[in-house]
């Protein structure tokens, strides 16, 4: 893509340390054609880990706090504030509310005084609901228990008026990108995530240990969710969601036998295994909706091809760490 259509030059990144956020930073860091002006409630938290990604330095990127996003004018706002954590939405549930309504009002407010903006806001597969006994499509109705909602339903009922909101707003420039599965070498490994704790246990060698149910899941490489942001800052006007997708989902037992085979994982399967799912059993979390093609939206890795891709990058930092003879790739990139 030349710089010339390119529409949305000036970035504005709001939850720049959160893990979607820095794998898009990492990918569009290097850009020439781009300026990103990053927004974080620890700002000494994104500077250090600007300097640990190779980010760090570059005159393409500008971080600001808060206070200043009204000051400055953008062509897209990429809004990727959440709760973030599984752990801390079941300790404090209520915060998924203020959170969201919070930064989403913010944004909303920018746009009364820069309507061509583009706002992109960074929604979840859980806006469909929690019964995921078979994967989303365009067709598939949201489904809550209205007349008792649960705790695990909290996260996608807030997600979802969120979107319905947007879509009243429909003179604005407003995308809801429904994530289901991200995966990046960025990923917090002390998260009670699938990944999260598959990926400490091949650092650290001990045996993984997880329950008999499978589960398929669709983890986005952080270069297919950095295209489709590139589709949609040349789309021009547009109100609408988008569910995001990689070329194929992944099962559980097909990510553990990968790993197993090469030697690098030893796992066991214990039926009293109880993982923490703070929003509810998804058996196959992923969808099959397909609108982003009209905006040119075609991913180039797998679930499993990400996991393997940004593993080796995890890996690779590691061995970097200890100095080890074998590490061949640099400890620090500049861009993807």
């Amino acid at each position: 893509m030349t710089e010339e259509n390119v529409c949305g030059k000036r970035i504005a990144i709001l939850g720049a340390t959160s893990h979607i956020a820095m794998g898009v930073i990492h990918q569009f860091c290097g850009s020439n054609d781009l300026e990103l002006y990053l927004f974080a409630r620890s700002s000494e938290k994104l500077h250090a880990w600007l300097h640990s990604s190779g980010c760090a330095g570059k005159k393409t990127i500008t971080v600001l706090p808060f206070d200043d996003f009204l000051k400055h004018r953008y062509d897209t706002v990429i809004n990727c504030v959440g709760v973030g954590s599984p752990g801390k939405l079941a300790q404090d549930p209520l915060c998924v509310f203020h959170l969201t309504e919070q930064f989403d009002e913010l944004v909303l407010g920018y746009l009364k005084q820069e309507a061509s903006s583009l706002y992109l806001s960074l929604s979840s597969g859980a806006a469909y609901g929690t019964d995921f006994s078979e994967p989303a499509s365009e067709d598939t109705p949201a489904r809550f228990h209205a007349n008792g909602i649960s705790p695990s339903e909290y996260y996608g009922i807030a997600k979802l008026h969120c979107e319905a909101k947007h879509r009243a707003l429909k003179d604005l420039n407003i995308v809801d990108l429904r994530v289901f599965g991200y995966f990046s070498r960025f990923i917090d490994l002390g998260e009670r995530y699938l990944l999260s704790e598959l990926m400490s246990c091949l650092k650290s060698g001990e045996e993984f240990v997880t329950g008999p149910q499978d589960i398929v899941r669709d983890f986005v490489h952080p270069e297919d969710l950095a295209a489709l942001v590139r589709c949609l800052m040349t789309e021009g006007r547009i109100n609408d969601v988008l569910d995001v997708y990689s070329t194929s989902p992944a099962g559980k037992f097909e990510i553990l036998e990968h790993f197993a085979a090469s030697g690098a994982l030893k796992y066991r399967v214990d039926g009293g295994y109880a993982a923490l799912n703070t929003t509810g059993a998804k058996n196959n979390y992923f969808s099959l909706n397909r609108r982003a093609e009209r905006v040119g939206y075609r991913p180039r890795y797998s679930s499993l091809e990400c996991i393997i891709k940004e593993t080796e990058a995890i890996v690779s930092a590691q061995l970097c760490e200890l100095g080890a003879g074998a590490c061949d790739a640099p400890c620090r990139t500049d861009g993807p």
